[in-house]
Formats: C-alpha cells, structure tokens, sequence
C-alpha cells in the first residue's frame, strides 16, 4: 500500500528519511548488536545518543548556555502542574486563554496559585489572539503563561508579549521547530513531540536556570524540574526510543538547512493553502490575519454534509486525518515540517477538483 498524506494534528506525520533510518537500525544499531528500544540507557550507546539529541537541539534552536534541556514523560499536559508547582513564589500567575489547552493549563495551575486571565478570545470561538491590555497583568506575577500555537483553532501569538520582567512560559507543542524563534524571551518553553519533534512519549522542556527552584510543598520528586536538570534527564528512565528518533528527526531537519529554511518552506505551504481558501467560493478558512497559524489551518464549507462528504472523500483519495477537532468540526490541515510543499499542493489540487463537482 502507498503511503498516505497525513494531515493528523498529532500524532503526525514523521519524515520518510527519518523512518527509513529508524528501520535500517531497528534490529541493530550501530555496533551494539540490538535495538535501541533494548539498550540500556545508562550505556555508552545511549548516552551518545540522548547527548547528541540535546546538543543538536540547542543547536538548531539556538539555545544559550543558561538553559536548561530536559526529557520528560507526561506530555505538554503533565506541564500544566509542573510548572505552577516549580515556579510558584508568589503564588500567582497571568494566563492568556486562546483555545482549550490554554484553558486546561489555566484550569490545572489553579489548583496550585491564583490564575488571573488577562485575555481571552472565547467570545469568537477562539478564532483569533486577543489584544493584550498591559494594565491588567499582575506585575507580581510569577510567569505569564501563552500558548504560543493553537492546534485547534488555527491561530499563533505573532509576536512574543513585553511583560515587564515577568517570566513568559509558553506551549510551543504545534509549533516548535517550525520558524525561528529567540528564546531568551522566554521563561519557559514547553512541547509535546508529538506534532514536530517525533512520536509521543517524549516531553521536552527549555528552561531558564534562575527559575529551577525549589518547589511547592508536597510536589512530587518526578514532578520536581531540579530533579531531572541535577540528573541530565536520567533520573529514571527516559523515553528512550522517542529520544532517539527525536534525534533522527534533527538530524532531517539540520540536513535541510535548519530552522531559518523550513520556515521559508512552510510559509511557502501555508501561503499555498490560505491563497486557495481566500479565493474560493466553496472552502472558506476560520482565523484571518496576522493571527493565522503556519501548522494547523481549520477551514469549513458552511454546510456540515458537505465537510462530511470532503472527509470522506479526501480520504479515499488518500489525504487523511482532515476531520476537524471534534470541538469545532469542520476540517484541518496540520501541516507541520514533515509535511511536503507537494503533500500540500496535491491538497489544494484535489479541494479545487472537489469544488468544481460538487457546486
């Protein structure tokens, strides 16, 4: 069977190079006469490996010597307790609420410190980011807490928030990897690799020395980030397979140019598909504006019988996973770095053949 266009918001779509090398090194990787999934994460071999994965990260990501890489297990959600239970000092903190995991992070962060919503764009079904009234953060707080991609909604803070000192933590689970990013603006950056990193299992956080402390009381030792940073995220054992294709994956993405080309790439892929939905009489696409999310595009006809029929369509003719989130409905196409300029194009090419046999 021919592999498929997998437009899945997550788990998604790993580059075929990445898959390929991961079977050529699933029965013996390199001299150690087994599996990765079989090694030992305390031996040389793997070591090599988690090392290699983090220098590599710091490297395309351009992170400086001052932060802290650690892998976790948990996904981006566990961070929802996490980082209130790590960073609490003053027992509050500021929440943007741009669609439901922003919602979640608040919800969970509440159980832990005082949550003050400064924002939220809940009143338009999150189809867009809303303007930040500096006036209503707490200066006091201690981080302020963005979803830097929403996977649902489709939409991307543009710019990073000025927050006068205070910590910005944000959740880059959709987005990481996929343009540049200076992360000395951020506190705390957060991600389940799922979406653009490789396959679930993996958590990876990015964060500030100065803000690895001492936790709230009674948190627990795994949920402790000092614990895992004193560790070199060995303080049990890691997800070790989804580290190794994590490293696979950035070795891809540093053989085509890294971060600063993949995003030419994928601005490319979006201005593709956006142009196609803003001209047509048929498709329509939910977020407009500087808002609009290069990884995750939601789109809808206006009539939920014809979304049904496209879905099931597209899929027959072997795009798949372009249902909407069952919140919102509609469809999406998540079109993150593994996703060709030519997967996309073959997209739109089928959405035009579709437009024209059904108006």
């Amino acid at each position: 069977m021919n592999r498929v266009y997998n437009f899945s918001a997550g788990p998604s779509a790993l580059p075929e190079d990445v898959l390929k090398k991961a079977q050529e090194q699933m029965l013996c990787y390199g001299e150690s006469g087994m599996s990765v999934m079989e090694m030992s994460h305390r031996s040389k071999d793997y070591e090599e490996i988690i090392n290699s994965a983090e220098a590599l990260f710091r490297e395309l990501m351009n992170i400086p010597d001052n932060y802290k890489v650690l892998f976790l297990q948990g996904g981006a959600s566990s961070q929802f307790a996490m980082i209130p239970m790590n960073l609490c000092k003053n027992g509050k903190a500021d929440y943007v609420i741009t669609g439901m995991w922003a919602k979640k992070a608040a919800a969970e962060a509440s159980k832990y410190l005082t949550v003050n919503k400064v924002a939220s764009s809940d009143d338009k079904t999150f189809s867009y980011i809303p303007e930040l009234d500096a006036s209503k953060f707490d200066k006091d707080a201690d981080y302020f807490h963005i979803t830097q991609n929403n996977t649902i909604y489709g939409t991307r803070f543009s710019k990073v928030p000025e927050t006068n000192g205070v910590p910005i933590v944000a959740d880059f689970s959709s987005c990481i990897l996929s343009e540049e990013c200076d992360v000395t603006k951020y506190g705390l950056i957060y991600a389940g690799a799922q979406k653009n990193l490789g396959p679930a299992g993996l958590t990876v956080v990015i964060i500030r020395e100065d803000l690895i402390k001492e936790p709230i009381k009674g948190t627990p030792t795994m949920f402790t980030y000092s614990i895992h940073a004193d560790n070199g995220s060995m303080y049990n054992t890691p997800p070790t397979y989804a580290i190794y294709i994590f490293k696979l994956v950035l070795e891809w993405l540093k053989a085509k140019g890294g971060v600063k080309e993949i995003e030419k790439v994928n601005i490319a892929k979006a201005k593709l598909l956006y142009d196609f939905l803003d001209n047509s009489s048929m498709f329509k696409a939910t977020v407009s504006g500087a808002d609009r999310s290069l990884m995750n595009i939601p789109f809808i006809t206006g009539n939920d019988e014809l979304d049904a029929k496209f879905v099931k369509e597209s899929k027959a003719a072997g795009f798949v996973n372009l249902k909407g989130h069952r919140s919102v409905g509609g469809m999406r196409a998540s079109i993150y770095n593994a996703m060709t300029f030519e997967g996309v194009q073959a997209l739109v090419n089928f959405m035009k053949d579709f437009e024209a046999k059904n108006k």
